[in-house]
């Protein structure tokens, strides 16, 4: 898949996360590691963080900006690619063993920790992967 690189948010399809958005994080072409179909590893965000305004107070803003992770291998016919990308680099913690049941687990922790620091430090409108970053952590409303 031409489009569908590291670091394009996706929205997936089909299954359990039907409608929440992801990063991709690695592609694999012609399938491989037990599954013979073309897929990509994907973070996505399971449950988004809450609404925040400028008033509310840091403990309050802490407890609204919690997101709640997932990792999976998804099929290419079951994710949409959207025009944004981030600058995630989540290569290291999302790795080849990170899809094992024992391993899922710690990297839903890390990758929990990162989601949610890059969400409080989000930076200016006027870069590109910024608005990319903007998308990804607002829930898809249709």
């Amino acid at each position: 898949m031409g489009i569908i690189k590291s670091g394009r948010v996706v929205i997936v399809l089909a299954g359990r996360y039907a409608g929440r958005k992801a990063v991709v994080v690695k592609t694999h072409e012609d399938g491989g590691a037990g599954k013979r179909f073309g897929h990509a590893v994907v973070a996505g965000i399971d449950r988004y963080p809450r609404k925040v305004v400028k008033a509310m107070s840091k403990a309050k803003l802490d407890k609204r900006s919690k997101i709640k992770p997932f990792v999976k291998a998804i099929n290419f016919n079951h994710i949409m690619p959207t025009r944004y990308v981030t600058d995630f680099d989540l290569k290291k913690i999302v790795d080849e063993g990170a899809l094992s049941s024992e391993s899922r687990v710690e990297t839903r922790k890390v990758l929990k920790k990162t989601f949610e620091e890059k969400y409080r430090n989000q930076s200016g409108k006027n870069e590109k992967k910024a608005g990319g970053t903007q998308y990804f952590f607002k829930k898809l409303r249709f």
